[in-house]
């Protein structure tokens, strides 16, 4: 069981593997083993997850994610099999992880008090220096 959040737990059944040759240096080693690891997960079809973080999962994983909402990593950083493996479980379970979290939800606030009253004194202000450059009325 790989832990998500407090109550989400993904079985490893669920995770599907296969091994590809991976790609960039690696001397023969390349051309002889499959160290890519690619990694897909069935967002969709998984009971653990509910169905508000499988809606935010599609926003997050972007691309990673079909239409059918499969999630699929390709991992191949490291020259070694496990490690590759271990990096897309550790990946996904980031995306997973964001996806649990619920945006604030953001309010429209109005001018606050303080903010109403600064904007008063600076009107008052500007209307005292433009009354002091009036010429004084003359009496005729």
């Amino acid at each position: 069981m790989i832990r998500i959040a407090n109550r989400i737990f993904i079985s490893e059944s669920e995770l599907s593997f296969t091994y590809l040759p991976s790609q960039g240096p690696g001397g023969q080693n390349v051309n002889k083993v499959a160290t890519a690891a690619r990694l897909v997960f069935d967002a969709n079809a998984s009971p653990a997850l509910p169905a508000e973080v499988k809606n935010r999962l599609r926003g997050i994983a972007g691309r990673r994610m079909t239409a059918g909402g499969i999630v699929i990593i390709n991992a191949q950083r490291f020259r070694s099999q496990e490690r590759n493996r271990d990096d897309a479980i550790d990946r996904l379970v980031g995306l997973l992880v964001r996806a649990t979290v619920r945006p604030n939800i953001r309010r429209l606030m109005g001018p606050t008090r303080s903010m109403l009253a600064q904007g008063i004194q600076k009107k008052r202000r500007r209307s005292a220096t433009k009354r002091s450059r009036k010429q004084p009325a003359t009496d005729d």
